[in-house]
């Protein structure tokens, strides 16, 4: 299934269920934001987003906490859980997703290599948490989050 198939699957559940969403992105840098978007209808069902590239942002804008980022980093399961959580609640939506990893080509290391994904689904009773790790180059790193997120997405709802 390609992005658009798939985000026009996820755009028709969520209207259906006439459920809100919002993102907090930050390897994927938009391009999350931009899927979502290209589907005619999307203003149903997405109320926006933030591209929370630099931990500034992700701290001082989205209300992720220092000492989550600085204890677990930025690319954690901690830090996309609060990303997701805080813009949830910051937009009202009914759920909040929260993306976070390395694209590369730099940047990696040996516990935390170049393809490192967290994705984190908050909803009103629970939060979901999915880590992968994609081989390739930065664009296509990018795209397998998207499409991770997405299809999280639909098997949440």
């Amino acid at each position: 299934m390609t992005l658009t198939d798939l985000s026009k699957a996820v755009g028709k559940l969520l209207t259906k269920r006439k459920v809100t969403i919002a993102v907090c992105e930050s390897c994927t840098g938009g391009m999350f934001g931009s899927i979502i978007t290209g589907i005619p209808g999307s203003s149903k069902y997405f109320l926006g987003g933030v591209i929370a590239y630099s931990n500034y942002v992700k701290v001082k804008f989205v209300g992720v906490q220092q000492k989550t980022v600085k204890k677990y980093g930025a690319v954690s399961a901690e830090t996309a859980r609060e990303m997701a959580t805080r813009i949830r609640k910051k937009l009202k939506s009914d759920i909040g997703i929260g993306i976070t990893g390395i694209a590369g080509p730099t940047g990696g290391t040996k516990k935390k290599p170049v393809g490192l994904v967290y994705i984190a689904l908050s909803l009103r009773r629970k939060i979901v948490i999915k880590q992968f790790l994609c081989k390739g180059m930065r664009e296509t790193i990018r795209k397998k989050a998207c499409k991770e997120a997405l299809s999280l997405l639909r098997h949440s709802l």
